[in-house]
C-alpha cells in the first residue's frame, strides 16, 4: 500500500426524489488499500460504491478513478477496467462458468480470455477443469460467489468493488471466502472498496473502515482506532450493538 489515491469521492451528493442518498461525501482509497463501508440499510453505502463505476452518477461533486474524473470517462469502458462483484453475484444463468468468467476479457478483446478465466478460477480456489463447463445452477452458493469474484478478477484489474459479496452465505462458507479474499489481496496487491453490514467482517478485511449514516461519513479509521476512539455517538452505538468493546 502507498499514499497514491486510487479512488476518491469529492463532496459527492446524490438524491432520489426527496431522499438524499449521499450528502457531500468525501472519501479516498489509497492504492493497495481495502476500505470497507459499513452502516445501516439506507446509509448510502451501495450508492457510493456504484459511483466509482458509474452505475450511479452523482448530482454534484466528483468521483476520481486512478487520477481521472470518472464523469469524463465512457462508463462502459470504466466498468470493463474496474472489477465489480454485485450483491447477488450477477452470473449469467445461460452461460457456463468459464464463459461467465471470461466475459470482461472477451468484451475487452483480449485474445487469451479462456486462459485468463481459468487462471482467475484457480485464484479463487476453484478447479477450472472441474467447474469451467458447469452451469451456475449446478454450483453451491459459495462456489457461485467464488465464480463472481473470479469474473471480476479475470481481466486483471487493479481496482475491485464488492457489494456485500459474502452476505448471503452460511457462516462456514463465508469465513472461507473471507480468508480467500485476504489471500487474494496479498497476492495481487488489489485496491478494494467493499460494502458490508457486518462489523466483524469489516474489522477482519479492512485497512480502514468508513462508517456511514444517512448519506454521510461519520468516521474513517482503522479498526483499532475506531474501537478505541469512536468519533460520534452513532459510531459508538453501532459498535455497541455489534458487541464491539470500546
Amino acid at each position: 500500500m502507498n499514499d497514491a489515491i486510487a479512488l476518491e469521492a469529492r463532496e459527492v451528493t446524490k438524491r432520489y426524489g426527496r431522499i438524499v442518498a449521499l450528502d457531500r461525501v468525501s472519501l479516498g482509497v489509497r492504492r493497495g488499500e481495502c476500505v470497507v463501508l459499513i452502516g445501516e440499510s439506507g446509509s448510502g453505502k451501495t450508492t457510493l460504491l456504484r459511483c466509482f463505476n458509474r452505475l450511479t452518477d452523482p448530482d454534484s461533486g466528483s468521483v476520481v478513478v486512478d487520477g481521472v474524473d470518472a464523469a469524463g470517462v465512457d462508463p462502459v469502458a470504466l466498468r470493463r477496467r474496474v472489477g465489480y462483484v454485485p450483491q447477488d453475484g450477477g452470473l449469467l444463468p445461460h452461460w457456463r462458468v468459464r464463459r461467465n468468467v471470461a466475459l470482461v476479457p472477451w468484451l475487452r478483446g483480449l485474445a487469451d480470455g479462456p486462459a485468463l478465466a481459468d487462471r482467475a478460477l484457480e485464484l479463487v480456489g476453484l478447479d477450472a477443469p472441474a467447474v469451467g463447463n458447469r452451469w451456475p445452477r449446478e454450483l453451491s452458493g459459495g462456489q457461485r460467489q467464488r465464480v463472481a469474484v473470479a469474473r471480476a478478477l479475470a481481466a486483471r484489474p487493479d481496482i475491485i468493488l464488492l457489494d456485500e459479496p459474502f452476505g448471503a452465505l452460511d457462516a462456514i462458507t463465508r469465513a472461507d471466502l473471507q480468508e480467500s479474499f485476504l489471500e487474494l489481496r496479498r497476492e495481487l496487491g488489489l485496491t478494494a472498496l467493499l460494502v458490508t453490514h457486518d462489523i466483524a467482517e469489516a474489522f477482519l478485511l479492512a485497512d480502514r473502515i468508513a462508517v456511514m449514516r444517512l448519506g454521510r461519513v461519520e468516521q474513517v479509521a482503522p479498526a483499532g482506532e475506531l474501537r478505541a476512539s469512536p468519533a460520534t455517538e452513532y459510531v459508538r452505538a453501532l459498535l455497541a450493538r455489534a458487541r464491539v468493546r470500546v
